[in-house]
C-alpha cells in the first residue's frame, strides 16, 4: 500500500498563548509560519501524488507555505476534535475541570460537553486515512507517497491505531507543530516509519513548567514535548 506523511500544522497564536483552539479559526503565528516553510524545504524534494488537509485555516496556511504549488483536498474527517465548551479556554483553567483526568487517563471515555467524543474523533480520522490511502494506492500504486495535514490529537489517534494501541494509550504520543509522522499501510498491518520528526533538535527541550508533568497537551500543545498547562 501507499505511504502517508502526517503533518501537523505549524504553531498558532493559541498554541503560543496556552489556549485550546479547537475548531476556532486561529492562524499561524510567526514561529508557525517559519516552521511550515522549513518543513516545505524537505517536503518539496518528495514526489507527493496527493495532499489532503483538514479544512481549518491553520492547516491550509501551513500547506500554502510548505507546498505552495500543491492543490490540497479538504476532508472533514481530518478536522480537529470537537472540544465543544472547552474551545478557546486556557489549558491551565481546563486542567481544573473534572473531565481533565478522564481525557488524560481514559480518553476513550471522554466526551466533551456540546462537543465530540474522543473515540468518535479517532474513528472518523482513522477511517479517512484508510479511505484515502486505499484510493491513492489504487490510482498511483503501492510505492506512492501522499501527505495529510491535520491536528495534534487527530495525528496521535491515527498513530496509535497504526501501532495497535488502545486509544487510552494515545496520550503517550507527541506530535509537535509542523512535525511529520510517517505510516505505511499494508494488507495485514500498518508500519510506523517515522514519528514526530521536525529535524530540529531544539524541539526536544521541554518548557520549564512542563518538564516534570505527566499530563499530555490536549490539542497537541506548542511543541517541545511539554503540555503548557
Amino acid at each position: 500500500m501507499a505511504t502517508v506523511l502526517l503533518m501537523r500544522h505549524g504553531r498558532t497564536t493559541a498554541n503560543a498563548s496556552g489556549g485550546l483552539a479547537g475548531r476556532q479559526p486561529v492562524e499561524l503565528d510567526d514561529t508557525g509560519r517559519a516552521q511550515a516553510e522549513r518543513a516545505g524545504d524537505r517536503l518539496r524534494a518528495l514526489p507527493l501524488v496527493k495532499v489532503v488537509t483538514s479544512p481549518l485555516i491553520r492547516c491550509r496556511q501551513t500547506l500554502e507555505l510548505a507546498l505552495p504549488d500543491a492543490k490540497p483536498v479538504e476532508d472533514e474527517g481530518l478536522i480537529e476534535c470537537g472540544y465543544g465548551d472547552w474551545e478557546g479556554r486556557p489549558l491551565k483553567e481546563l486542567a481544573q475541570d473534572p473531565l481533565w483526568p478522564v481525557v488524560q487517563q481514559h480518553p476513550s471515555a471522554a466526551v466533551f460537553p456540546n462537543g465530540e467524543a474522543m473515540a468518535a474523533m479517532s474513528a472518523r480520522a482513522v477511517a479517512a486515512m484508510r479511505r484515502w490511502d486505499a484510493a491513492v494506492n489504487a490510482e498511483y500504486g503501492p510505492e506512492a507517497l501522499w501527505l495529510a495535514c491535520s491536528h495534534g490529537d487527530v495525528i496521535k489517534a491515527i498513530v496509535a491505531d497504526a501501532m495497535g494501541l488502545h486509544l487510552d494509550e494515545f496520550q503517550r504520543i507527541v506530535a509537535d507543530p509542523a512535525s511529520i509522522s510517517v505510516i505505511r499501510y499494508t494488507p495485514t498491518r500498518p508500519f510506523l516509519v517515522r514519528l514526530n520528526d521536525t529535524s530540529d533538535l531544539t524541539s526536544l527541550i521541554p518548557p520549564a513548567e512542563a518538564a516534570s508533568s505527566s499530563d499530555a497537551a490536549v490539542g497537541g500543545g506548542a511543541g517541545g514535548g511539554g503540555n503548557s498547562v
